[in-house]
């Protein structure tokens, strides 16, 4: 398994210190091709396990975006571990997920197997009264009495009508059962499929989902506006109130995108802090639902801290795109990142203003700090 101790030993090996200057370079280095590992596995993991790969890709990438040659070893080492603890459940969670769906199909085909079976048994049980109709029929030639004659053959067809109507009856039995069956896996597998496409975290659509939702209205033509959500400073509430807080956040936040966006629009965690939205709309409604969405989505939420209860002020930067013709998913997802990475360059100047101003009035440059992040 990958792990960063091995290129950390590399990269220091007899320097008998772990941030010698003259090893920088080598660190980085080092780093640098650990990272790339990572994305590696990550895409490794998506082609192996469509349905369970695409939270581990959005994971190690994470982890790679907090490397970084200024970090203690202690601190790169507690990575190295979290790296190695996500591959271990991924591949705990892969092999149970492989195992479930053989064993679906398993019982699928058992199922059909049985069906087949009994339909062979039925039409057997058929043939052998079939045959001793024709048998009837036969001995009839050489019977003289009228009568007997009508007799017999008024016997055979009625005979003949109470087997085809029984095979008829059975196999409208067997046909609804194996239906029946059928519609029981196939939910199944529909729901295992739902729980796939979702983020494991927020409940929202993962980013695998989110991409083919994407696709698909490109290859339909049909119109649609981007808009990719960033959390203003969520790495703070990490490092500041602990991670159990920051995913607690995050779901909350992923509930209220879902509670003021339409049921048609597609809401999907893209990664770490950053969400998209799909909206079947022009540019111009878009803008008014994303207008919409700041003032609902964002505000006061209360998440646990690392000393308890705490009450965070979360703001949110948005860019948007509309898709135009023949514009491909990674320009337009360029477009709206770009977009909303200017929204936050804003939003900082704003802060950097209001600070400015509560400092030369006073106590109002303390009202306006508490205003980004309270406890």
């Amino acid at each position: 398994m990958i792990s960063l101790k091995k290129y950390l030993d590399s990269a220091l090996e007899g320097t008998g210190r772990d941030t010698a200057p003259e090893e920088a370079g080598m660190l980085a280095v080092a780093l640098a091709a650990y990272g790339s590992a990572l994305v590696e596995m990550g895409g490794c993991s998506l082609d192996a396990c469509p349905g369970l790969g695409g939270g581990l890709k959005q994971r190690l990438e994470e982890l790679k975006a907090g490397l970084n040659p200024d970090m203690t070893r202690e601190a790169m080492e507690a990575a190295d571990r979290v790296v190695q603890e996500q591959l271990r459940d991924w591949g705990m969670r892969t092999a149970r997920h492989y195992r479930e769906k053989a064993s679906e199909v398993k019982e699928l085909l058992l199922v059909m197997a049985r069906a087949a079976e009994g339909v062979g048994t039925r039409d057997q049980r058929c043939a052998g009264q079939m045959n001793q109709v024709t048998e009837r029929l036969k001995k009839i030639a050489s019977l003289e009495d009228l009568t007997e004659i009508r007799a017999s053959i008024e016997k055979s067809a009625a005979e003949l009508k109470s087997s085809i109507e029984r095979m008829a009856a059975e196999g409208k039995a067997a046909a609804e059962e194996l239906r029946k069956q059928v519609s029981t896996y196939q939910a199944k597998l529909e729901e295992a499929e739902e729980i796939a496409s979702r983020d494991a975290l927020t409940g929202v659509r993962s980013r695998l989902c989110a991409e083919s939702q994407i696709e698909s209205r490109i290859a339909a033509g049909a119109k649609f506006c981007l808009a990719m959500v960033d959390i203003d400073d969520f790495k703070r509430v990490n490092d500041e109130h602990g991670h159990v807080g920051g995913d607690e956040l995050l779901k909350q936040f992923a509930r209220e995108l879902c509670s003021v966006c339409r049921a048609t629009d597609v809401i999907g965690r893209w990664g770490g802090d950053e969400f998209v939205i799909l909206f079947d709309c022009s540019r111009e409604e878009a803008n008014e639902r994303i207008e919409r969405l700041q003032r609902w989505a964002c505000g006061d939420y209360t998440v646990p801290g690392k000393t308890g209860t705490i009450k965070l002020r979360l703001e949110a930067s948005i860019g948007l795109g509309e898709h135009e013709p023949g514009e491909s998913m990674d320009a337009l997802v360029a477009r709206a990142d770009a977009e909303m990475y200017a929204a936050k360059a804003r939003g900082r100047a704003e802060g950097k203003k209001r600070l400015s101003a509560g400092a030369r009035n006073g106590s109002n440059g303390a009202a306006s700090r508490a205003g980004v992040i309270k406890d």
